[in-house]
């Protein structure tokens, strides 16, 4: 299964001399440019840099010469100082790139030698320029200097370089090379003044990230209904089905037809750890399931619901692949629907069931005192009667779905009856997500308790109550990310109060 790697955009925010002076200080060689490109030509891309390199007859004299006269060897970043040389010729210039160490210690075959410091290219001016106790060290060991053409082609280059060679000169302060990896599908958002250069860019994506096999942009604004977008493949295989890991468990799912952001991964993992085994969770908006099936791992009792079919059906195969059947009930409701009748489902579960899940038995253990391997027996779980917690991840508009909660028993007065008495019993905890957007151009800036107040505004608006029930200081917030600089997105966390049920 793949893995997927997430890579946060890079942006240069300088001027372009700026840019020139900090890149030439990490590497003073930079490919040839051609700001006409709109088909990617690899052949272009050669740089050939001329060099000396000094054979020594010992091998093991090349470390020595290197370790003693460090100030006389090639360092530049990404270029090995140990080449090797053609092993019938002590002349002839080399045009092949240098090889890692690693690839010429196992060949005996292929005499080595090292690469002098880049100012000395000339092999006629060596004893002008070599330190007198290096060329005498060359002299005692039987050293052999010849020129040499290291050779950079396409390989070399990292994408931003190649980006900077290509791209006209009025883009290059911030160079679209950032993207979001989820399985082999790289996903870049690119501005709409980098769209003709869309397949050049993600072909260079594909080539410099061996993981990726498919480069994706988004092409309009998400869809409100089921948070998808319209996405064109720009480079590599047309096919968005991916598979992803995350929290120890298998995702497999349709990348243009369902919800998901892998930079949600902390979040998902922060609120799964607020669940304790044999708790209850209700998921209003689970998507393909990256809190529930966690969840379900965890033993955690999950109902978990998406509107979306897509995401409904790959719920369900990710609930089956990960083995979590007993734990999560997935459904394909309105998410107001799974709101008024979630005290039902959770009853209806525990009369298919006779009120509890049998975890199976059979894992291979190590008894600690015997020593002998034994297996884990079955054992069952209740499910509980009330739900601990709902998760509201819709962060658009989870917010508006809150008065559903307002009378959440009303419906089944029934089933509170039984439940209010438990000894056990406590009110839901309400996990929602939810954006809290501000003007850019408001003086002073709001700050964050400031937000969070507007937030708490908003809720007890949509709930239809007041700061007596459902107090500022009873609301935790937690800030998940900002999606822009004036765009911050929140986890607001509360108990819902004995009177609100």
């Amino acid at each position: 299964m793949r893995k997927s790697c997430i890579l946060l955009c890079k942006r240069f925010r300088m001027t372009n001399s700026a840019n020139d002076a900090v890149l030439n200080a990490t590497f003073k060689y930079q490919p040839p440019v051609n700001r006409n490109m709109h088909e990617l030509d690899r052949s272009f891309f050669v740089t050939k840099v001329p060099l000396v390199v000094v054979h020594f007859p010992d091998p093991k004299n090349i470390s020595l010469f290197t370790n003693k006269f460090k100030q006389e060897v090639l360092s530049l970043p990404r270029i090995s100082r140990v080449v090797r040389l053609a092993a019938d010729d002590s002349t002839n210039a080399s045009a092949e790139p240098p090889l890692k160490k690693s690839s010429l210690a196992n060949d005996n075959h292929i005499r080595k030698g090292v690469l002098l410091r880049e100012s000395l290219n000339q092999v006629d001016e060596l004893s002008k320029q070599l330190s007198p106790e290096a060329q005498q060290f060359m002299k005692e060991n039987l050293a052999i200097a010849q020129p040499y053409e290291c050779v950079l082609d396409y390989s070399f280059w990292k994408a931003e370089e190649i980006f900077r060679s290509i791209l006209p000169e009025q883009f290059l302060d911030e160079i679209p090379s950032g993207f979001t990896a989820t399985g082999h599908v790289a996903h870049i958002n690119l501005r709409n003044e980098f769209k003709p250069y869309g397949q050049l860019i993600g072909q260079v994506i594909l080539d410099k990230n061996s993981k990726v096999e498919t480069v994706v942009d988004k092409t309009d604004s998400i869809d409100t209904k089921f948070r998808t977008f319209c996405m064109q493949v720009l480079a590599g295989k047309n096919d968005l089905v991916v598979e992803q890991r995350e929290s120890n468990c298998s995702f497999k799912f349709d990348f243009s037809k369902v919800y998901w952001n892998s930079r949600l991964h902390t979040e998902h993992d922060r609120l799964i750890q607020k669940f304790q085994p044999g708790q209850c969770v209700g998921d209003v908006f689970a998507g393909v399931g990256p809190f529930a099936v966690p969840a379900g791992k965890k033993k955690v009792l999950v109902l978990a619901n998406d509107l979306n079919p897509e995401s409904y059906k790959y719920m369900v195969e990710n609930i089956a692949d990960n083995k979590t059947g007993s734990f999560v009930q997935p459904s394909n409701l309105d998410g107001r629907d799974f709101i008024r009748q979630s005290p039902l489902l959770v009853q209806q579960w525990r009369h298919r069931t006779a009120g509890q899940v049998v975890v199976p038995g059979g894992k291979r253990y190590k008894d600690s005192k015997t020593g002998e391997t034994k297996r884990t027996e079955s054992r069952s779980v209740a499910i509980p009667r009330f739900y601990h917690h709902y998760v509201m991840n819709l962060p658009d508009s989870a917010l508006t779905f809150l008065d559903e909660f307002v009378g959440l028993y009303s419906r089944h007065s029934e089933i509170y009856e039984q439940i209010k008495a438990l000894p056990e019993f406590q009110a839901p905890w309400i996990h929602c997500h939810c954006f809290e957007k501000y003007d850019a151009t408001e003086s002073p800036e709001p700050s964050m308790t400031e937000l969070h107040s507007r937030v708490h505004a908003r809720i007890l608006k949509i709930m239809n109550t007041d700061d007596t029930v459902l107090p500022f200081e009873s609301l935790q917030f937690h800030l998940v990310r900002k999606v822009a600089p004036t765009k911050p997105m929140f986890c607001v966390s509360f108990q819902l109060p004995h009177v609100l049920l």
